[in-house]
């Protein structure tokens, strides 16, 4: 599984990531500087177009744009969301936990679902 990371998370989540061996692109990368600050519908069709799952905390927005393209019979990203509330953007221990958990997920089989939650891992 690819991911891609939206811009609330930090620079260093996809480098750690990519560390350990994953193919985790993130907005704040050089070669994807043009997704910073852009709207959700291109951050979207990126995740599409390089055939990455979207990693981001916006449930709101990407729920819309995911009911509106399934209405037009359109392709849609995979999703896996985060809350503020499960990884604290404040709290300095959050990349590291937030590199855990995306990394037991990563770990896994590929799961066929179109959209998850994801939780803090329970592993070290």
């Amino acid at each position: 599984m690819k991911l891609l990371l939206d811009e609330m998370f930090a620079p260093s989540v996809a480098e750690q990531l990519r560390d350990r061996g994953y193919d985790v692109a993130s907005v704040h990368d050089s070669a994807n500087r043009r997704l910073e600050g852009a709207p959700d519908e291109e951050i979207w069709a990126a995740a599409i177009a390089d055939d990455r799952v979207l990693v981001s905390e916006n449930v709101r927005d990407f729920r819309r744009i995911e009911a509106d393209a399934l209405a037009r019979g359109q392709p849609i990203a995979r999703l896996i969301y985060t809350s503020d509330r499960q990884f604290p953007r404040g709290d300095p221990r959050t990349t590291g936990r937030l590199v855990r958990a995306l990394d037991a997920l990563l770990a896994k089989p590929p799961d066929t679902a179109t959209m998850l939650f994801l939780k803090p891992s329970t592993a070290g």
